[in-house]
């Protein structure tokens, strides 16, 4: 049924049963029976005679029966049923002038301890957390859980939630979820965000559906805000969640009809000057606001779960690309495609990648994969280190992207068998002018070294940065000083005029020799 439809006829059965079963309605049956009598004969009477048993029995249907607190919910639920419940318990607090109120609450911490220990002591802090909830409200709310880190608290209907008997609430359970949680892994802490609506604030005509989507919408203020944040759902959010949800159906549109595309970076060795590789990064070509930023649709696509379709398009053409520049005889050796953790968590992720390389008829060398420092560095186990593992032993070469900016340790390089360092732009900035930076750099470039492991600085944006981190040993460099990120069909002209410099270059050499 749709659900507006179910809200609106649970709602009149909840009227229908206040009238029938109120009290004053005592009163009435005397003078109603006489009066059917009097106006219609035995007819009448008969019709009333049998017509409140069947007003009775229809008016106590099991749909608007009081919620029995006794009777058990399953601990994970989906949104469907969540939704459902706070339907019914919606439909109950309207039908007798009552409030409800939805609280969602989201652990944060809890994948980074996946992440280190795996999923034993998931469940046991699961249970912890829904128990702890389950002791700050009363016997006739509901608790349960709605996802791996996410938690619903629909309250039973009251006369007083207003919204600073809310916030106190919320407040109360924030503490008692934050307090130190015992496993078999030993002591964890985490924190919770909260957001939270009370149904007086959404209207007359809200439906169950809508005060879960409201509380969820300011979970993503609270959680948007930093760690422990409480937030109440206001108008306003209301409207940024609208514009949120319109971005990311232009986002999946632009994906089906290609607007998404990769730009490519050229990667320059420092001892030959050639071309090595190039890096590919999303852009955004929209019909009427032009090139939009990747900040501005990859945290959407994030939020909404679809980083996934977004790397399958940037690989997909990134190997389409390097095969056309192979055709027209371009020699670009490499291209670099960016992972996030949440693709690296993909189970499937290299058997995916082995499929589109035998596609595209490509060498697995010839696709870098670059990965997050701080993903290495929370990963030590798990999927993400397996298929880390699986594409180095593919044949993919393994690029640690943004290095010094994480906590990566020497170990952790090995095991993972990363090919490159991406030394962070924080390390080159100002190099070729700051001692301190350059000695910074130097010691960065000296472990790399040690290791056997090549470089590629990011950011390069002068000529005196570009020459000084030759000197330092630096293997390739990258940034504005050297190329902008370009489309495929400008790329091949870059590397056209690039190789024919070089080759120039080489062809003076050896002249003045």
């Amino acid at each position: 049924m749709i659900p507006e439809l179910k809200a609106d006829l649970l709602r009149r059965r909840v009227a229908v049963a206040r009238v029938v079963h109120g009290p004053h309605m005592l009163a009435f049956l005397p003078a109603l029976t006489l009066a059917g009598y009097w106006l219609g004969g035995e007819i009448a009477l008969l019709v009333v005679a049998l017509g409140l048993p069947a007003l009775y029995a229809i008016s106590a249907d099991s749909d608007v029966e009081p919620l029995d607190p006794t009777r058990p919910l399953p601990d994970l639920i989906d949104i469907t049923m969540a939704n459902d419940l706070a339907e019914q318990i919606l439909a109950r607090a309207t039908g007798f002038d009552l409030s409800t109120a939805c609280f969602v609450i989201e652990a944060e911490g809890l994948e980074d301890i996946r992440r280190r220990s795996g999923d034993d002591p998931i469940h046991s802090l699961h249970g912890s957390i829904l128990r702890r909830l389950r002791r700050e409200v009363r016997r006739g709310d509901r608790v349960v859980r709605i996802g791996d880190t996410r938690f619903l608290v629909l309250l039973a209907p009251s006369l007083r939630l207003d919204l600073e008997a809310l916030l106190t609430m919320a407040d109360r359970i924030q503490r008692s979820l934050e307090e130190p949680c015992d496993t078999e892994t030993g002591t964890h802490y985490l924190s919770f965000a909260v957001g939270f609506c009370g149904s007086h604030r959404l209207g007359d005509d809200v439906t169950g559906p809508q005060l879960v989507e409201a509380a969820q919408t300011a979970l993503a203020e609270a959680v948007s805000n930093g760690p422990s944040a409480i937030r109440a759902w206001s108008d306003s959010m209301s409207a940024e969640r609208k514009a949120r949800k319109t971005l990311l159906h232009e986002i999946e549109r632009a994906l089906a009809l290609g607007q998404i595309q990769p730009w490519f970076q050229p990667q320059i060795c420092t001892s030959t000057g050639s071309i090595s590789g190039v890096e590919a990064l999303a852009r955004w070509l929209h019909p009427t606001r032009g090139i939009v930023s990747p900040k501005e649709f990859l945290t959407v696509l994030a939020e909404a779960g679809q980083l996934d379709r977004l790397s399958e398009v940037i690989l997909e053409q990134s190997l389409t690309a390097m095969r056309a520049w192979d055709a027209e005889g371009i020699i670009i050796p490499q291209v670099s495609v960016n992972f996030t953790d949440v693709e690296l968590r993909n189970p499937h992720l290299v058997e995916r990648i082995k499929w589109e390389l035998d596609r595209h008829g490509m060498a697995p060398s010839r696709l870098g994969i670059e990965v997050l420092e701080t993903v290495i560095a929370e990963s030590p186990e798990g999927i993400v280190a397996r298929n880390i593992v699986g594409l180095s032993k593919l044949g993919c070469q393994v690029d640690l992207d943004d290095f010094g900016t994480g906590h990566a340790s020497i170990t952790a390089l090995r095991r993972f068998t990363v090919h490159r360092l991406k030394i962070d732009r924080s390390f080159v900035t100002r190099v070729d002018r700051d001692e301190e930076q350059r000695r910074m750099l130097a010691a960065v470039l000296g472990l790399a070294d040690r290791l056997g492991l090549k470089t590629v600085a990011e950011g390069v944006e002068s000529v005196s940065e570009h020459a000084l981190l030759s000197q330092l040993g630096c293997d390739h460099v990258q940034g504005f000083g050297i190329a902008r990120p370009m489309p495929a069909d400008q790329m091949a002209d870059w590397a056209k005029r690039h190789g024919a410099k070089i080759a120039k270059a080489r062809n003076l050499g050896r002249s003045t020799g």
